[in-house]
């Protein structure tokens, strides 16, 4: 069984830094491809960023692309996001999830092609 849990997230200024940490326990844990997904009020969930298993891959999307970075700590079972230059609209709370081998890289943006997800955590940008 995979558990997913987020920490790191808060209150950030304009232009600020956060990184979130996305702990993954398991016995299998380094076998899933890691992604990080983010839900503002009134909004769909969006694609944030997606690392493969071996973290050789990652994609992100439009919005943080530049600015986002997704790394992993396969020792310690751990996926990082990198939040640089944040904006008031990347206010959110940020999900982590794990994609099976089985799964398509290329569909990885799709919150469905996930098979485990974790609690959220919560990032507030002020302007």
């Amino acid at each position: 069984q995979v558990q997913l849990v987020e920490s790191g997230g808060g209150l950030v200024q304009a232009g600020g830094s956060l990184r979130l940490s996305c702990a993954n326990s398991g016995r299998t844990a380094s076998s899933y491809a890691m992604g990080w997904f983010r839900q503002a009020p009134g909004k769909e969930r969006e694609f944030v960023a997606v690392i493969s298993w071996n973290g050789a891959n990652t994609y992100y999307g439009d919005s943080v692309k530049g600015r986002f970075t997704i790394s992993r700590d396969k020792g310690e079972n751990t996926v990082f996001l990198q939040m640089n230059s944040l904006k008031p609209e990347d206010t959110a709370v940020y999900s982590c999830a794990a994609a099976s081998l089985s799964r398509t890289w290329s569909r990885l943006t799709r919150a469905n092609e996930y098979d485990y997800w974790g609690q959220g955590t919560q990032v507030t940008v002020s302007s």
